[in-house]
Parts: C-alpha cells; structure tokens; sequence
C-alpha cells in the first residue's frame, strides 16, 4: 500500500517514503493474490490476501444499483483506509484516492488516452500540483494479464505482473521479491 515517492529524474537515489500509511509497509517483499469477486447486488469487487489465504484488503465498489461510482479500499476487518472516485468532467479518465473520513487526496490516477488498447495510466501523488510529469507509471497488456509499475518516467521498475499472476517487486521500494496478482 505504501510505495516510494520518486522524483522522476533520480528514481534510483530516493528515499522510499509511506504513502498510505506506515502500519501498510514492509521491511521486505510479500506475496499476494488478488481475486476478483463475483459482484452481487449490494458489492464486492476485489479481495488481496497473503499466501496463506488470510485477506489483508478489499476494494468494495458500488454494486449494479448504487448511483455511486466510489469504491473503498478496507483492511482485513473492514476498516476503511482509502476511497476512490472519479473525477466529474475531466477531459481525460481519471480517479482521485482520498484518505477515508477527509478531504485529503493522496493522489489522481489519469489514463492518457481513453482509446488505447494497452493499459496505461499515470499516478500523480497529491504534492504532485502541476501534474507535468507522473510519479508513477502503469503499462499493461489486457489480453496476456501483465503490467508494469514505473518509477515516473523512467524506466526504473517498481513491480511488474506476468501472465502467470506473478508479480515481481524491484529497487527500493520493497527489495527484491515476487507479489501474486
């Protein structure tokens, strides 16, 4: 949950920071799964557990009534620690992550372009005002289930997923390691 925040010009010297929070960082990799869930009425989207099966985090979206488009990462007892929502009228795709209970963004999630068909976003932290240059960068491939996480606009890997749901933890953020996805 909580990933270093690089300057995009010297992603390989910063200092990894929390960003969530510092109860959501580790000294080391950790291997996780992630599930999609069968969304029901109510909700249900995502599960994250450990490689023992206990669930660490949910992501709870709207279910196929809900007028809302807010989804809410939980922990393993359902206390929320981010929501995620859209951002009204933006010329591009984009999402805002806010801590849970304030106004504080944490950061915007942004798709370059809405008719792509790789996977692409760029994650801005909320310092990040001018949103020139992105603090993260996220390249995937739908059909063969692979993405990559970059420091900015580097080519400094974070993480990386391959079509085997594994994914690989790199640099300072988390050391070396492999994560399910």
């Amino acid at each position: 949950m909580a990933y270093g925040a690089y300057p995009s010009s010297s992603a390989a010297t910063a200092k990894p920071v929390s960003i969530i929070g510092p109860q959501y960082c580790s000294p080391h990799p950790i291997e996780l799964a992630v599930f999609k869930k069968v969304k029901s009425v109510t909700n249900g989207d995502f599960v994250v557990t450990n490689i023992n099966g206990n669930i660490l985090f949910k992501v709870i979206g709207p279910g196929f009534f809900s007028t809302r488009d807010r989804q809410v990462l939980t922990d393993a007892a359902g206390n929320p620690i981010v929501s995620l929502r859209p951002k009204i009228m933006s010329a591009h795709d984009r999402w805002e992550v806010f801590r849970v209970g304030s106004s504080g963004l944490i950061c915007t999630v942004k798709r370059p372009s809405v008719f792509s068909f790789k996977f692409k976003v760029d994650v801005f932290l909320a310092n990040n005002t001018r949103q020139d240059v992105c603090d993260f960068k996220i390249k995937g491939d739908w059909s063969d289930k692979s993405c990559v996480v970059y420091a900015g606009e580097s080519s400094t890997i974070v993480a990386q997923s391959h079509g085997s749901k594994r994914v690989r933890w790199k640099g300072q953020v988390h050391g070396d390691g492999e994560t399910k996805h």
